[in-house]
């Protein structure tokens, strides 16, 4: 199996120390993020990234589309995230977690927030080449991951029960732009 990295070709293989150092630098502080944003604190933070990881190991010979390997840790994590929570009953903060309080993100890398802002001007991009209500719908769940369909429905003045299918069309419509257009990381 191959995963792409900076336009090579890198055999994904759990023997291969190159292949994980790449995985590890382009999708670890996103994954961290996606714990912190979920509500956890540093400790479960760091279990819900190590469990994505250790998810990924279980599942690498399972793994269909090595393009979409960042959106599947991505996902991954977030689920980690959440049952995590769960488990502790936690009740999830309304204000932002500190994300600078992993010891790898205490002092953020220049280089890593210059690709990370690319990255993030290079997706927004392609969200706005999508005609409307794709590029709202997007928009609204990416910024509000937590929205309720009734939020949006209500904000993008839809009936509830076309959420869930616009929402599909529209990130199947984003899914082809990447295919045509990859981000790299």
């Amino acid at each position: 199996m191959l995963f792409e990295v900076h336009d090579e070709s890198i055999p994904l293989d759990l023997l291969d120390d190159h292949a994980w150092s790449e995985l590890v630098a382009c999708f670890d502080s996103r994954m961290w993020a996606v714990a912190r944003a979920a509500g956890l604190g540093a400790a479960d933070a760091a279990d819900a990234v190590q469990g994505a990881w250790l998810r990924l190991v279980e599942s690498v010979d399972r793994i269909r589309d090595p393009q979409a390997i960042g959106a599947w840790l991505m996902t991954t994590t977030r689920r980690e995230a959440l049952r995590l929570g769960r488990k502790a009953g936690q009740e999830f903060p309304t204000d932002p977690p500190d994300l600078y309080e992993h010891p790898t993100l205490l002092t953020p890398d220049p280089t890593t927030e210059i690709v990370d802002a690319d990255y993030g001007r290079t997706l927004w991009s392609r969200v706005s080449r999508l005609d409307e209500p794709c590029r709202t719908m997007l928009r609204l769940f990416a910024l509000n991951p937590d929205a309720r369909y009734a939020q949006v429905a209500s904000r993008m003045q839809i009936p509830v029960g076309s959420v869930g299918p616009t929402k599909i069309r529209c990130s199947a419509k984003l899914r082809t732009l990447l295919a045509e257009d990859p981000l790299e990381c």
